[in-house]
């Protein structure tokens, strides 16, 4: 039904408007008595099989929604009731900032992908708060954390440790995103030194927490092998529980889309379909490289079951989805648990 009529529908808005839409009538629809009990029985598919312990914290099944989809935690209980293993908010600053200018969402069709230049658009890590001490499912919940674009990088560690403060009793697990592309000056944080510093100060303000939490790094595709090395030696150095693999790309060049339609949308990050060989390339080197030092989150690409296996074949102990949900459907979620299912049977 997904494919056949809400899309096309949906995809007669523009993308951000459409994204509103959707998650205005997802909190409308699912929170009504008739309908929420619909929703789960559809989408929920448990098993014991599906479950997983990573960084110490036991997952109901390996699939997540990624940061991005619930920037401002407005929708934890409604996306919970699609099946998701965990849910992911974010990325939240600690002041509230509208994003770049519209249009900054763009649809690539003839690629099923995105190409996005948000910039971080939220209310507010404060706001988030508030709703996330209201949500009532029990799904473990990621926070997604950066810096207000108007923060210089040299004061960029206050605001993660702002962050860092305001969630910490209300996520289950840190993500520290330094790979958006479009947040002036925030990928420089992805060089060696500034990056070691960060994730430093970050974890030693978490141990200091009477129970500390999970923290892990959201890394770019577009990184070199070299780079990867020093990603490798810093979370060995730094402690931190892991690695999410990989934020959106800056290259355009695996797009099928005319080269004039792509220029003309203009700055952005790509998602989407085109993402999905290069993210598992990123997940295999890292999981071999570090002989499986540490945990990775697979994402970027992942449209089926075969897609999520390869991710966990490569190295990854959980995926996540975004774009592969908004051209496949909510249905996405349950077909990738049947597709482990069949191959962890196999």
């Amino acid at each position: 039904m997904y494919k056949s009529l809400l899309k096309p529908l949906f995809f007669l808005k523009k993308p951000e408007d459409a994204h509103h839409f959707t998650v205005d009538l997802t909190r409308f629809s699912f929170n009504l008595p008739i309908v929420g009990s619909i929703v789960e029985s559809t989408f929920k598919l448990e098993d014991k099989k599906l479950e997983r312990e990573v960084f110490g914290l036991k997952f109901k099944n390996p699939v997540g929604l990624a940061a991005g989809f619930d920037k401002d935690a407005k929708v934890i209980d409604e996306m919970a009731m699609l099946g998701f293993g965990f849910i992911e908010i974010g990325t939240l600053t600690p002041k509230p900032q509208e994003g770049n200018p519209q249009p900054r969402l763009f649809r690539l069709p003839q690629d099923e992908s995105l190409i996005n230049r948000m910039g971080f658009n939220n209310g507010g890590v404060f706001e988030a708060v508030e709703r996330l001490k209201k949500r009532k499912s029990n799904v473990l919940v990621g926070g997604n954390i950066g810096k207000n674009k108007v923060t210089p990088n040299e004061n960029a560690v206050d605001d993660y440790l702002i962050c860092l403060e305001a969630l910490h009793d209300h996520v289950d697990y840190f993500v520290v995103n330094v790979s958006s592309p479009n947040t002036p000056n925030l990928r420089d944080l992805q060089e060696k030194e500034p990056l070691k510093a960060l994730l430093q100060a970050v974890k030693n303000a978490n141990d200091l927490k009477p129970k500390p939490k999970p923290i892990l790094l959201k890394i770019a595709p577009d990184l070199t092998d070299g780079q990867l090395d020093d990603i490798i030696e810093i979370v060995k150095e730094t402690k931190i529980d892991g690695v999410i693999a990989t934020n959106t790309t800056i290259d355009r060049s695996q797009l099928s889309t005319s080269e004039a339609e792509v220029k003309a949308i203009g700055a952005g990050g790509v998602s989407g379909k085109v993402l999905g060989k290069r993210s598992t390339e990123v997940i295999r080197y890292l999981s071999d490289k570090s002989n499986k030092a540490f945990p990775i989150i697979g994402v970027g690409g992942i449209f089926s079951a075969e897609d999520a296996i390869e991710k966990l074949e490569a190295g990854a102990s959980l995926i996540q989805v975004y774009s592969g949900m908004i051209y496949e459907g909510p249905g996405l979620i349950k077909k990738i648990k049947k597709g482990l299912l069949a191959h962890f049977s196999q």
